[in-house]
């Protein structure tokens, strides 16, 4: 204790000590001025690069730009997943059978028309015709079975559907 008394008491030490203390604040004051320069000269390069304008501002309006498309990326595939699964759900194949149900009437006036989505599972209609009266029955299938029996002409239908994404009509000869 009593050398760093000493050492206080030493003028000596007291000038050492107050030169090393402008020495300090002048090297402080040369890096807030090198600083200011490396700024302005930063701010001036960055110019240059992006022509004319702000290279950091075009840069954060870049990334501001990215995450927005991200956003409407994320609500396009949200949109086309549910649009996926409403076609899954949708008619994609259709059979149609056209027959003569009975020998008496002249012409194919009867059909069969089955209705299927992506996975088989629809409804099938028939339509006799006949010259005393018209009926129209209509069964649910289930992938491509249905729980009620199925005339030949539902199950050309169904097997036309089926073998086929697009509408096919075609006349069955008894």
């Amino acid at each position: 204790m009593d050398i760093f008394t000493e050492l206080l008491e030493n003028n000596q030490f007291l000038s050492y000590l107050i030169i090393t203390n402008i020495i300090l604040i002048l090297l402080v004051v040369g890096l807030i001025i090198y600083v200011v320069y490396l700024s302005k000269k930063y701010l001036s390069f960055m110019k240059k690069l992006g022509n004319g304008n702000n290279l950091d501002e075009m840069l954060k309006k870049y990334l501001e730009d990215v995450k927005n498309v991200k956003q409407d990326n994320s609500e396009i595939k949200a949109y086309y997943t549910k649009l996926d699964n409403d076609i899954n759900a949708s008619i994609q194949k259709i059979g149609l059978v056209r027959y003569n149900a009975f020998k008496d009437v002249g012409s194919d006036l009867s059909f069969a028309v089955a209705l299927l989505d992506r996975e088989n599972n629809g409804i099938v209609f028939n339509g006799i015709y006949g010259s005393e009266s018209s009926n129209i029955y209509a069964k649910p299938i289930k992938n491509g079975e249905s729980s009620y029996q199925l005339s030949e002409e539902e199950k050309y239908a169904i097997d036309i559907a089926e073998q086929n994404k697009n509408f096919v009509a075609k006349r069955r000869q008894n």
